[in-house]
């Protein structure tokens, strides 16, 4: 019993070790703070009203304290959508000629300008990609999971696009 007790404290005191030591250098999770310092106070979005990415896009924006214009006039930048697609294409088959793997794709090209329409990020395309199994005896699931699969892309993508705004470097006044 006696032992037990021992091994039990030995390993609590050597986790706490671990932690701590994680903690004292700095070690961070990524994406754990979810804030970036943007380099402009207001930003007008060109997504449609009804666009989720857009949606999501304006959600993490306002999490960090910029301001969401409603118009270009007043925007201390502006984020112009050049083009947003979403593609599904065959990956491989299989002996039966029976699609065995989907190939997701979701991109979105884009550019930032200054009030003046200089541009401070020139036409930018982002690309993902995910594979999916397939599974004709179970389509309804499959569905499922290409939906799941598009919206954890638009996750990744509006980190993404969060990183470069905030890598962005104000025009020189």
């Amino acid at each position: 019993m006696r032992a037990l007790y021992q091994k039990v404290v030995v390993r609590s005191v050597a986790a706490l070790l671990i932690a701590g030591s994680l903690a004292a250098c700095g070690f961070q999770l990524r994406g754990s703070n979810g804030s970036y310092t943007m380099p402009f106070h207001s930003i007008y979005l060109g997504f449609p009203d009804t666009s989720p990415l857009g949606v999501e896009l304006k959600r993490n924006l306002r999490a960090g304290d910029v301001v969401i214009a409603d118009k270009v006039e007043g925007a201390d930048a502006q984020f112009v959508v050049l083009g947003e697609s979403r593609g599904k294409s065959i990956l491989s088959l299989n002996s039966l000629g029976r699609v065995r793997e989907y190939l997701l794709t979701y991109t979105l090209t884009f550019t930032v300008r200054d009030p003046k329409g200089v541009e401070l990020l020139p036409a930018t395309e982002i690309t993902l990609r995910r594979n999916m199994a397939f599974d004709e005896t179970q389509v309804l699931a499959k569905e499922s999971e290409e939906a799941l699969l598009y919206r954890d892309m638009q996750a990744d993508l509006v980190q993404q696009i969060m990183r470069r705004l905030a890598a962005l470097k104000p025009p020189a006044k």
